[in-house]
């Protein structure tokens, strides 16, 4: 390793594409790397320009030349070096969170364990690449980017939402917000163009005859009135709901008002104003399923994985029911990547997720673990039913007809029987893992030890 001196703060260039490269990509992306070895730096920039990432990097070795850089500079994305002597523990972790504020981080780690990756995974790190995974680098920082974007967005689009609204009469003519107005009983007596287009009809007419009101507040709560006895009271709390349109299709809607009273205080009715948030609540749905998924093969990503491994933790704590973890190891992916090329290696990934879902059940958690190795979290499951599962697998394995043959190595373990923490269970499936493996030909373990192994 190439260490650099403890106070050297270093900017380093990565080449750039040429000019008849999209404008998107010839915008640089700004790294910095919280790292102590330049020959690990250096490949990094090798794999973001085989990426075809224009990257401006600067360098720093540890959090408190961090911090006094992301004062005077903005970053797209921090790459760190993981473990370092200069930050140790969860505080250290949430301290450089809170330092790079909204600032994505991937963490650059080698040789690493099961409970290192639970350290990162428990303090909400879930973006780390292995240095001998290295080739993994731009995939990931696309992954943080497009995350970082779309958070961005989620954040305008809330942002708006909550802008402070002006007079009930201004709302009126506006085409964002539905507005109506109902009495005591709940029948309709006026609504807005706005609400007529997010239902669907055609008009004022046709609405009112299907007097929707009726659904409206009986979802706000069989109270009437809704927010209290006194107009003091009278503000109605927002809440979420879904409706039909006309069509029959999904409508998604934010209602917020107040209730009215008359001149003796009684209460004579309500006027709501209703936000359409269905494109919101895609989005946001889109931020989550990328957040938790595998862009490769689609399964659960490691994120996603530990989470379902705390959970089953949890309910077998309180059930007392086992529950069966599967590692599944893909054998030979290098050589398939040599002899077939790196697209026959991605589909040869893709295979074998597709596999594991036909294997699942609704309940369990197929999960890419990471590289070639993939896992399954099968619920209340004892280990001879999970040895069926493993089974399973292989067997479809060896009936798909596509080239080039695939095989797995498995290993698998149950809790509480052979572990009593999510480290030692991924240990004890892995140590059975390499048992398998281990009893394969002697050529088949040279292929696996020629990726990483």
């Amino acid at each position: 390793m190439a260490n650099l001196a403890p106070n050297q703060i270093l900017s380093v260039q990565g080449s750039f594409p040429p000019e008849s490269t999209p404008s998107h990509r010839r915008r640089p992306v700004r790294v910095l790397f919280v790292h102590r070895d330049a020959d690990a730096i250096d490949c990094c920039l090798q794999e973001l320009e085989k990426g075809q990432f224009a990257v401006r990097s600067d360098l720093v070795l540890n959090l408190a030349q961090c911090a006094a850089q992301l004062r005077t500079q903005s970053y797209d994305v921090i790459i760190v070096e993981y473990p370092s002597p200069s930050f140790k523990g969860s505080q250290a972790l949430q301290l450089l969170h809170q330092t790079a504020q909204e600032i994505p981080l991937i963490f650059l780690t080698f040789g690493i364990g099961i409970e290192s990756i639970a350290e990162l995974a428990a303090q909400g790190a879930f973006e780390y690449v292995e240095l001998e995974h290295i080739a993994q680098l731009p995939m990931a920082v696309r992954r943080a980017l497009n995350e970082k974007k779309l958070r961005a967005e989620l954040q305008e689009a809330e942002k708006a939402l909550r802008h402070s609204q002006s007079l009930y009469r201004a709302l009126v003519d506006n085409p964002s917000y539905g507005i109506c107005r109902c009495e005591a009983g709940g029948k309709l007596l006026d609504v807005n163009q706005a609400l007529l287009t997010m239902l669907g009809y055609e008009s004022k007419a046709e609405l009112l005859a299907a007097n929707r009101a009726s659904e409206i507040v009986l979802d706000l709560g069989e109270r009437k009135p809704l927010a209290g006895s006194f107009p003091e009271a009278a503000r109605v709390e927002p809440i979420e709901m879904e409706w039909k349109r006309k069509n029959g299709t999904v409508l998604k809607a934010r209602l917020s008002g107040r209730d009215a009273f008359d001149e003796h205080g009684n209460f004579n009715g309500c006027e709501i104003i209703v936000v359409d948030i269905t494109e919101q609540r895609t989005l946001e749905e889109q931020l989550r399923h990328q957040a938790s998924s595998d862009s490769l093969t689609g399964l659960a990503n490691h994120r996603r994985l530990f989470e379902a491994l705390q959970a089953e933790l949890c309910r077998s704590k309180r059930t007392g029911r086992e529950f069966s973890l599967v590692l599944l190891d893909l054998d030979g992916l290098k050589q398939i990547n040599d002899q077939y090329s790196h697209l026959a290696g991605d589909r040869a990934l893709c295979r074998l997720g597709q596999i594991l879902r036909d294997c699942c059940r609704t309940v369990d958690t197929a999960a890419r673990h990471g590289g070639d190795e993939f896992a399954v979290v099968l619920p209340e499951t004892c280990i001879a039913a999970a040895a069926l599962v493993g089974r399973r697998i292989c067997e479809f394995l060896e009936r798909d007809a596509e080239e080039p043959v695939l095989s797995v190595s498995v290993g698998i373990a149950s809790y509480p029987r052979d572990a009593d923490t999510i480290g030692t269970l991924l240990y004890a499936a892995d140590k059975a893992l390499y048992a398998m493996k281990s009893q394969k030909p002697q050529t088949l373990r040279r292929a696996s030890a020629m990726h990483g192994h």
